[in-house]
Formats: structure tokens, C-alpha cells, sequence
């Protein structure tokens, strides 16, 4: 499958699948996170997910995409390895870990930790990989400014930014899946909104 029709399947996963799912889970107090799994041979829908940290905290929305999964009967639920792992906002170091010790060698995002604190006001997974994993440089004695959060290409997975992949397309593709982006981009903010207002009053820790 060519890129653009790759990115194109995953938006309507998100738009289709996800948003719906989301919707409902902002409207109990939970955050806007959601994540799909595919299978990669036909990007079939495997598991859709949205967070649900009302009801245990570790339920971020990779993090119960992924319990879902494991849910499913072993005989019928294809391997992690031959799934293409979709998350709306780019994984948390809770999410990393799950997606890695899963078996998953992949994930795509839409939305960047930079979006996920400058747009929907969650400042934690910036700040949780800063506090907790950044270690000083032993030669510089501090943690560089411009250091990676994570290595996004390793021994275990290889991310993939869906925006970074329309950004490199021919123009036709491009203003097409953009336009599709920034569909997406309203109806998230919408939603943040809607926990914004709401955030605090259902016991999730961070929030």
C-alpha cells in the first residue's frame, strides 16, 4: 500500500472508529487518548480503544487497546508482530513501555506531545520523560535541551508521525490528508474542552 493510502486508512480509523469511542469516554470524565490495532497484511481493524482512566488509571488508550487484545480468543488474535499499532497522541513512557513489552515493533501518532500540551493542555508526558528517564549527560553534567525524549527508531519499535509522513508527500496527497488533519485537529480540541471544563472530579491522579 502506498503512503498516502496507508495515512489514509488511519485517519478513517481515527475518524470512524476512535472519535466515536472518545466522544463517549471525554463524556464520563476521561481523557481524549485512543488507539487502534490493525492487522498489517489487510489494515483490518482489529481492536479500537479510548481511555478509561475512571476506571483504573493504567487505562490510557493504548494501554487498554492493548488489554483488549489480549482478551481476544488466542486462537483467533494475530500476532503482535504482524499488527500496526495506532495511537491518536503520540504514546506516553507508561504507553511506550506497554506497546514495547506487547511485541509490537511499530506505532503511528497524529498528534505530537507538544500538541497534547500546547493544544489539549495535558502537559504529563513531556514532563513525566524529562523528571523521570532524561539523565544528565556524564560529560555536560545536565540534560541537553534539544535531546531526544525517546528513540523513536530502535531495537524494540519504529514510530511513525502521520503529520511528519503527509508533510513529505506530492502536493495532491498532501492537501487532502491535511485538510482531513485539521478536521481531526477541530473535533479534538472540541473534545478537550469538554474535559477541561470537567477535569479533576473523577479521581484520575493526573489530570
Amino acid at each position: 500500500m502506498d503512503t498516502p493510502d496507508l495515512v489514509s486508512r488511519l485517519l478513517d480509523v481515527i475518524e470512524d472508529d476512535l472519535l466515536p469511542l472518545t466522544r463517549r469516554g471525554v463524556g464520563g470524565g476521561n481523557k481524549l487518548f485512543g488507539a487502534a490495532i490493525l492487522r498489517k497484511s489487510d489494515l483490518s481493524l482489529v481492536v479500537g480503544e479510548t481511555n478509561n482512566e475512571t476506571e483504573n488509571p493504567l487505562w490510557h488508550g493504548e494501554m487498554h487497546a492493548i488489554k483488549r487484545f489480549y482478551e481476544l480468543p488466542a486462537e483467533s488474535r494475530p500476532a503482535p508482530r504482524d499488527c500496526l499499532f495506532l495511537a491518536t497522541h503520540e504514546p506516553c513512557s507508561l504507553c511506550l513501555s506497554g506497546i514495547t513489552w506487547s511485541g509490537f515493533d511499530n506505532f503511528y501518532y497524529l498528534f505530537s506531545y507538544e500538541d497534547t500540551r500546547d493544544s489539549f493542555g495535558i502537559p504529563y508526558d513531556i514532563r513525566i520523560l524529562k523528571e523521570v528517564y532524561a539523565v544528565p549527560d556524564p560529560d555536560r553534567g545536565y540534560v541537553p535541551a534539544d535531546r531526544p525524549l525517546y528513540n523513536r527508531k530502535n531495537a524494540f519499535f519504529e514510530a511513525h508521525d502521520l503529520q511528519r509522513m503527509i508533510a513529505g508527500m506530492d502536493r495532491s496527497s498532501k492537501e487532502r490528508l491535511v485538510a482531513r488533519v485539521d478536521d481531526l485537529n477541530a473535533a479534538y480540541n472540541d473534545l478537550s474542552a469538554t474535559y477541561q471544563a470537567d477535569k479533576g472530579k473523577r479521581g484520575i491522579p493526573l489530570s
